[in-house]
């Protein structure tokens, strides 16, 4: 993880999700995945499951995309308080 990773994420951590601060909250994390590259996990639907016969880059995709929306949904709940 670079510098850059950790001082933004850092403002997830300053300011969590406490039930009354949704649209800073919300700002904050787009900021975070937008330098992350994973802003499009929030934005894009899931993908369906590529067929056993799919392209190994079509798999890779897919993996991606799920590795992502992993890491994504693990830093939400890390930016919420305990209560929520």
């Amino acid at each position: 993880m670079t510098n850059n990773t950790l001082s933004l994420r850092s403002i997830l951590e300053k300011d969590k999700l406490n039930g009354i601060n949704f649209l800073d909250w919300f700002r904050n994390l787009r900021i975070v995945l937008k330098q992350e590259k994973k802003e499009y996990v929030i934005e894009e639907p899931v993908p369906d499951e590529p067929v056993a016969t799919a392209s190994r880059a079509d798999k890779d995709k897919f993996k991606k995309h799920m590795d992502d929306m992993l890491d994504v949904g693990c830093l939400m709940l890390a930016s919420m308080t305990p209560e929520l």
